[in-house]
């Protein structure tokens, strides 16, 4: 087990070497670059938003609930703050980026897998295209750069998520969330948000790509090939999480 798992590592990170590389073609790159920002990033928008406002709610009720039944008088408007300290540091480049992983890393395993067991992958092998930078390159490239531009966006629909919720709710005034989001906090959260998330981008794009590209058999192994992609983009984006927070926090 141990031994398959350090082969697959090294087979991994021959793949890589291979997929970052400068295109042979940067017009063709280019066409490929624009249409993964439109496959990975511009169509993950409405599950993005629809779920960042129910998380910024959800988040936002429940600080009022703790602070509530806190012992200590804390201010309505903490509700505002602490709802956009956890977005900004937990729930939006983490939960996000694991849904995200789910979407857009089974599309990549899939798309690539379906392109290697009906060998148009050996096509391109065999025409002298460097195929592991032609399929997956652009797609690193797409999320690492939209990603972020996601995951701000998820920051801003949660955060009016929380002001919804207290619309509806009452628990909290609309002056006292406002006055809560606009309180001070330090830059070193957006930059440990920001890193975090593009090191997700980096997993989301990769390790998919890795899976779909070694896909052997037909169609139901391009299935389990998907499956697999995502619960190991999940446990990598776990484990990089606890070794950013410690680099980056501590």
């Amino acid at each position: 087990m141990l031994k398959k798992f350090f082969t697959a590592v090294g087979e991994y990170m021959i793949l890589l070497g291979k997929s970052l590389q400068k295109p042979q073609k940067m017009r063709v790159f280019w066409k490929l670059f624009m249409r993964e920002i439109n496959d990975l990033g511009v169509n993950s928008f409405g599950l993005v938003i629809f779920t960042s406002i129910f998380v910024g709610a959800v988040v936002a009720i429940q600080m009022f609930n703790n602070f509530d039944a806190s012992s200590f008088p804390i201010p309505p408007s903490f509700v505002g703050y602490a709802t956009k300290a956890v977005l900004v540091l937990e729930f939006a480049p983490t939960i996000i980026s694991l849904i995200l992983a789910g979407k857009v890393g089974s599309y990549i395993a899939s798309s690539i897998g379906t392109m290697r067991v009906s060998e148009q992958i050996d096509a391109l092998d065999i025409m002298g295209v460097n195929s592991p930078n032609f399929l997956i390159f652009p797609k690193i490239i797409a999320c690492m750069l939209f990603n972020p531009l996601l995951i701000a966006i998820s920051i801003v629909f949660g955060i009016g998520g929380g002001y919804i919720a207290g619309i509806l709710t009452g628990n909290w005034t609309e002056n006292d969330y406002i006055v809560g989001i606009q309180m001070y906090m330090p830059n070193l959260f957006i930059y440990y948000a920001f890193s975090k998330t593009i090191v997700f981008a980096f997993i989301i794009a990769t390790v998919p790509s890795y899976f779909g590209y070694n896909v052997k058999g037909g169609s139901l192994e391009v299935g389990r090939a998907s499956t697999q992609a995502v619960v190991w983009t999940m446990v990598f984006i776990i484990i990089s999480e606890l070794i950013l927070t410690q680099l980056i926090l501590s």
